[in-house]
């Protein structure tokens, strides 16, 4: 290789060598990557009854991007977007019908959402204080990738028939939405195969569009509220403060608090994976543990106003190996745009005229996805199933998550507090791989457990 061909091939650290133009437009390509994922959120945790805000989402995936840039030193190029991961405790809080939350309005029943979000985004603080006290090593050491891919399997497999219930409103046009993103996540180049979500919402939009089955009707009495202009206006957490505000509840607290394991264990395969990426040891310097307060301060804030939890993003870690280009400004600039697109609810409405049929297509891979990607998480840390250890938490696991299909409910001083699935099946696991004896797993040293990247993004 010559000099020519080597200078080309270096990353850029400082993307102001670029000028500002170029900037600009890499500082969009990131935005792009994220967006489609970031937006799928509030699309279907809407498609389950729940009025998660569009602008609360972008604006909080925006505002959240640059605290956790702020608390990790302007050091690492990562773009926190909205998490799929409690996806499942959204549907199962919409789907909550015992105690308080047997008459309760949808707008209060998020509330309540988010308010486990708020404690979900704490235990990452909490977490971040341990790690700095003993070590990450110690930590992880009761968070196997045994306990944590199944985990993930269930997060996939409850929202299944969310998925098919969309889709079936309309077979043919989730079926275009399934196949443009596996043409651009199998056959796609370069930017194509990084945003195949995107890819799939838009261009089976414009199918949708063609064949007349996109309602506009709604768009000017939807857009007018207050008398805000259609195109500029507050998100609903300014325009309706009171409505907005998280409130606390212990048995949402136990259905959404508990996914933040998941979560948890994502945000370190993320660390890792952008640490090799650019080549710098993002775990040491600024810190795990500051990397872990950025991602929890900023889900807590999030869920306090209104918004979905975030998470570290994959697409963005791919955007930096495509372009080369390794400076977290740019990231920050994708952060700008989020924001500033959050002020406009014309831009949100035209998202919610999205067919259910399409959210379908869409979730029918998604969904999907995060059920393979626990179990690509359990196979390449070489769990092994021949161990009747493993063999039994990961079974317990399974049962308790597909069985108590209804959630468990039982009463404390008068208080309901119900348990979901997702939440039993985690409590399960959790306590039988630290009672079981044989416990051989080694953060860092047991196969692929140092890099955790197979947890991907969900």
């Amino acid at each position: 290789m010559n000099e020519k061909t080597a200078a080309s091939q270096a990353p850029i650290r400082d993307a102001r060598t670029l000028g500002v133009p170029k900037m600009l437009i890499l500082g969009l390509q990131h935005m792009f990557a994220m967006f489609g994922a970031t937006v799928l959120v509030p699309i279907l945790v809407q498609s389950y009854g729940l009025p998660l805000s569009i602008q609360t989402t972008l604006f909080f995936a925006g505002f959240g991007t640059l605290f956790f840039h702020v608390c990790t030193r302007l050091k690492v190029p990562a773009f926190l977007g909205s998490s799929f991961a409690f996806l499942g405790g959204f549907q199962a809080m919409a789907e909550m019908d015992a105690g308080i939350y047997a008459t309760m309005e949808a707008s209060e029943k998020l509330q309540y959402t988010c308010g486990g979000i708020v404690v979900a985004g704490l235990l990452y603080v909490v977490l971040a204080l341990v790690i700095k006290a003993v070590g990450v090593h110690r930590v992880m050491h009761y968070l196997p990738p045994v306990v944590t891919g199944p985990i993930i399997i269930l997060i996939g497999l409850n929202l299944a028939p969310s998925a098919v219930s969309n889709a079936s409103t309309c077979w043919w046009l989730a079926l275009v939405a399934m196949a443009i993103i596996i043409v651009a996540n199998i056959w796609g180049k370069g930017m194509i195969k990084i945003i195949p979500i995107l890819l799939g919402v838009v261009g089976s939009y414009v199918v949708a569009l063609v064949a007349g089955m996109v309602d506009f009707s709604g768009l000017a009495d939807t857009t007018l509220l207050s008398g805000m202009n259609p195109i500029l206006g507050f998100q609903p957490f300014v325009t309706n403060f009171g409505g907005s505000v998280a409130k606390f509840d212990i048995s949402a607290i136990l259905v959404m608090a508990p996914i933040a394991i998941a979560s948890m264990m994502e945000h370190i395969g993320d660390m890792s994976a952008i640490s090799a990426t650019v080549g710098e040891n993002f775990i040491e310097d600024p810190g795990l543990h500051r990397t872990l307060i950025g991602d929890g301060v900023a889900t807590s804030l999030a869920g306090l106003f209104g918004g979905p939890a975030n998470t570290t993003y994959g697409e963005n870690t791919g955007v930096l190996v495509l372009s080369r280009v390794h400076d977290p400004r740019v990231v920050r600039l994708a952060a700008i745009y989020a924001v500033v697109l959050s002020f406009s609810p014309a831009f949100a409405y035209l998202v919610n005229t999205i067919p259910a049929a399409i959210i379908g297509g869409v979730s029918f891979i998604l969904y999907g996805m995060i059920s393979a990607i626990g179990v690509r998480n359990v196979v390449e840390n070489q769990v092994d199933f021949t161990n009747s250890r493993n063999l039994i938490i990961a079974a317990v696991i399974l049962v308790c998550g597909l069985g108590f299909s209804g959630g468990l409910t039982f009463h404390v001083s008068g208080a309901s507090i119900t348990l979901t699935s997702l939440a039993i099946a985690a409590i399960a696991g959790i306590v039988l791989n630290a009672i079981l004896p044989g416990n051989d797993f080694h953060f860092g040293k047991t196969a692929t457990s140092d890099t955790a990247a197979s947890l991907g993004r969900y």
